[in-house]
């Protein structure tokens, strides 16, 4: 299969799955995340604002503000085709909803990118090397590249969403770890825990 068949096949699956199902493994997942060591030392972790059929990150960004750490979103530029990282201090306010349901901030402070601790993505599809199949945008391989970006780069994914193999281009960059609902694979060092 090409990058289009591939999410062509991850929308039916996510969009098929059942919501409670969906709403479990997303708590399942925020937990392994918030257990890991990559999001303890964090001080500021970047994570996108969930769409309906991904995981659901809100557990995930109310643990990091519990535990007193800054939480970072992307703001879209869809004539630049980048991301921002912008402060937020809310899930309530201060939203505009755009192309395809996305969640895009109207207000918050930029964040420097050497600031950023862990970046926590999504994507329709990935496999244990790292690589990430995301929406065709290529929003956040541009952004990994990004000078003075030092953080920790993981997926979320329901096991559904994992394959043996993610096609991949020269421009396409893996991540360092994935966090599904049963495993932490740590992408560079090839072990799970």
């Amino acid at each position: 299969m090409d990058k289009v068949q591939f999410r062509q096949h991850f929308r039916r699956v996510l969009l098929g799955m059942d919501p409670k199902q969906r709403a479990e493994k997303s708590r399942l997942i925020c937990e392994r995340v918030i257990a890991s060591e990559a999001f303890r030392d964090a001080e500021v972790v970047m994570c996108y604002l969930s769409l309906p059929y991904e995981v659901d990150t809100a557990e995930m960004i109310l643990k990091a503000w519990q535990m007193g750490k800054s939480v970072a979103v992307p703001k879209i530029s869809w004539q630049q085709r980048h991301m921002i990282p912008v402060e937020i201090k809310t899930l309530e306010t201060g939203f505009s909803t755009e192309i395809g349901g996305l969640r895009n901030p109207t207000q918050g402070t930029p964040v420097p990118f050497d600031q950023i601790d862990l970046v926590v993505t999504p994507g329709m599809g990935f496999d244990e090397c790292g690589n990430r199949l995301g929406k065709g945008g290529s929003y956040y391989d541009r952004f990994f590249k990004t000078k003075g970006l030092e953080a920790v780069k993981c997926g979320f994914a329901f096991s559904e969403q994992m394959v043996e193999e993610v096609p991949t281009e020269d421009w396409d960059v893996p991540l360092d770890m994935i966090v599904t609902e049963e495993a932490v694979i740590n992408c560079n060092i090839e072990q799970s825990q």
